[in-house]
């Protein structure tokens, strides 16, 4: 498996952001990671990236665009929805409609809630990430 596919993050909060990043580092994540604070931005860079992502990390609650428009608009894409980007979500929106929503009108691999002690998230994103490292599915071969 290659480790140079980095890992899409896509978060507005800024404090969220570097939460997840110093998890990244204290779990030893070498790939690349790849913050976007809007849907718009992280969609175009998924569109035009050179490097298959490994996975996506994304917010629900976004300026602009939600989190599940944007699962929406890339499982509408015929080649991004051919990449097989594992994409779930990770975010503080544990309403049950919404969760409902997510699975039932999206691809989704995944929604969870953020925990709210670092070492919870680094739980958290150390389970997601062994999974998708041990999963076959062909974004890994």
């Amino acid at each position: 498996m290659r480790t140079t596919q980095p890992i899409v993050i896509i978060e507005d909060d800024r404090d969220d952001q570097e939460t997840l990043l110093e998890v990244m580092m204290e779990l030893g994540v070498t790939r690349p990671l790849v913050f976007f604070a809007d849907c718009d931005d992280a969609y175009q860079y998924l569109l035009t990236q050179k490097e298959k992502p490994f996975l996506i990390f994304c917010d629900i609650n976004l300026p602009k665009v939600n989190g599940i428009e944007l699962k929406r608009r890339i499982d509408a894409d015929e080649w991004l929805r051919t990449l097989c980007i594992p994409f779930v979500f990770l975010t503080t929106s544990d309403n049950p409609t919404t969760v409902m929503e997510a699975y039932g009108i999206t691809n989704l691999q995944g929604y969870f809630r953020k925990e709210h002690s670092l070492q919870k998230i680094k739980e958290q994103v150390k389970v997601i990430l062994d999974y998708w490292s041990w999963a076959l599915h062909p974004n890994g071969l």
